[in-house]
Formats: structure tokens, sequence, C-alpha cells
């Protein structure tokens, strides 16, 4: 597993440039790299990721307004490549996941976070509006009416309750994120990294796909996995009650 830490306790790990294109460059590395199964983004410290920096945007106000929009592109392009990057990537959160932090969150495949953790569309408290992909995942993952309070109000939610609406996936003790983060990614590591990419490929899909689109999809991956090798070392193991190694 690869552990990207979001290190910048300065701004409490605010997000900027340097950090979206090394994020990009992490994930090109992992990609290509088949010992790495998983990677999990973590904060430095006692809190995730406070979002954008305060001091730097106010200095962009001076700028053109396409210097702002060539920064918003770098973290969209990491947003997208986290997206699109063929293995699980795994947030683990402790403290505050602000802002584009916690469109950052959402990004992944998986959240961890500890109960402490409190997540927060902080926009509209600044006069500004969602980037990072944020009001898509709300939109996706919550009501219409609690995605839009989230954002329009830039009320703070807990990890508790949002891992009772599904958007946590597990609960850790406060300090224990990455440690239940890499305990997640070690159950995933163990599994056919290619029926993973398959299924997060078809997850992306799902949500424009028609039925019959994505049935296809879902042919068309179940046979190409089939006959890959990592099935036949799946249904072997499983018949005879041995646990699988896959390449």
């Amino acid at each position: 597993t690869m552990v990207l830490t979001l290190s910048n306790p300065e701004y409490r790990n605010a997000l900027g440039p340097d950090i979206y294109a090394a994020g990009i460059e992490a994930l090109n590395v992992a990609e290509s790299n088949a010992d790495i199964r998983s990677v999990v983004i973590v904060g430095e410290g006692a809190i995730f990721c406070a979002g954008g920096n305060l001091q730097r945007l106010l200095a962009n106000r001076q700028q053109p307004p396409s210097h702002q929009a060539q920064s918003i592109e770098g973290l969209h392009s990491w947003i997208e490549a986290i997206r699109s990057f063929p293995k699980p990537v795994i947030a683990a959160v402790e403290g505050a996941a602000a802002g584009a932090g916690f469109s950052l969150a959402l990004a992944c495949d998986f959240l961890v976070a500890a109960t402490n953790a409190v997540f927060v569309m902080a926009y509209s408290n600044i006069a500004l509006s969602p980037d990072g992909g944020g009001s898509w995942s709300l939109s996706r993952v919550l009501p219409r009416q609690l995605a839009t309070q989230l954002m329009m109000c830039g009320e703070r939610i807990g990890a508790q309750r949002l891992h009772e609406l599904g958007v946590v996936n597990r609960l850790s003790d406060a300090g224990s994120a990455l440690t239940d983060a890499l305990a997640l990614a070690a159950d995933l590591n163990a599994r056919a990294p290619n029926a993973l990419a398959s299924i997060k490929e078809l997850v992306n899909e799902a949500s424009y796909n028609t039925l019959s689109s994505q049935l296809a999809a879902e042919r068309d991956h179940f046979v190409r996995n089939l006959h890959h090798a990592n099935a036949g070392i799946g249904i072997a193991a499983f018949l005879s009650k041995q646990t699988p190694r896959f390449d």
C-alpha cells in the first residue's frame, strides 16, 4: 500500500498546486508498479485537510481570473486521476476535512474516519462555491435537501452521521484512522487486482450508463476476468478450501 501524506502543517494541510502535482505523479508511479495494490491518503498530524490556503486565494484575487482557473484545473486533474486510478484509494480522515479536503475524501473509493472527524463544505462561509467535485459527489451520495444544506449553509457534519448515511465506510477511534485504513487496504491487496479494477470502472460508469449499456459492460468485464489467470487461481482455491494468492 502506498501512503500519501498531505503535509502542510503550517496551514493545516491546506492544498495547493504543488500537492496536486505530487498527487498525480504518485498515482502514475503506483499505477505502473504491480507491487502497489492500493493507496491511502492521510493528513499529517491531527487534521486531514483544511481545504484551500486562504492567504493564497486572497493573493489570487489580484491576479487575472485565468490564474485561479489554472490552479483549480490542477486540483480537478488530481480528482479525476483518483477516480480513474485502477486500484482502490482510501481516505483516512482524522480531525477536520474542510472545503476541498472534504471533496478529496469524497473522491476516494473508501472513506475511513475517526469518530471525532468533522466534515464541512465551508465554501459558502467565505462567499465561494465548491470545487474538487464536492457538489458532484454529495449530490450522488446524499438526498438533494441534505446536499444543499451542507453546501449552502456550510454546516459541519460528523463522521458518525456520515457513517449512518453510508458515506463513511468505517469508523475508527481517534488516532486510529490510518491503522484501520491500512487494515482495509490489506484485505483489498489480497484480492485480484484485475477484478477490483473492473469493479471500480463499472461503478464509475453506472451513474450515466443505461441499464442495457451497464449490462453489456458487466458482460465484457466478467468474460475478460474469467479468462484471466487470477480466476483460475481463485476458483481452484475456493474449491480446495485454500487461500488464493493472486498475481
